[in-house]
């Protein structure tokens, strides 16, 4: 599983570790991706990894229940 958001293309950061020293290594600053099902306007639906970001705008429908 890539870590990339399919809708806004959210990927991981870098960035330093500071302690408290002051020493500084990298880092990554990785997204909050969850797999969710979503529904596209023509009615298909796919399994997407998601921000949770996009997940709390609205950008995701998510699809009926299946019986």
């Amino acid at each position: 599983m890539s870590k990339c958001c399919a809708f806004c293309g959210k990927t991981p950061q870098v960035g330093n570790l500071v302690s408290h020293s002051n020493i500084k290594t990298k880092r990554r600053f990785n997204p909050n991706l969850q797999r969710v099902r979503h529904q596209f306007p023509d009615g298909r639906v796919a399994t997407l990894t998601v921000c949770t970001r996009c997940l709390r705008s609205g950008l995701v429908v998510k699809p009926l229940v299946r019986k």
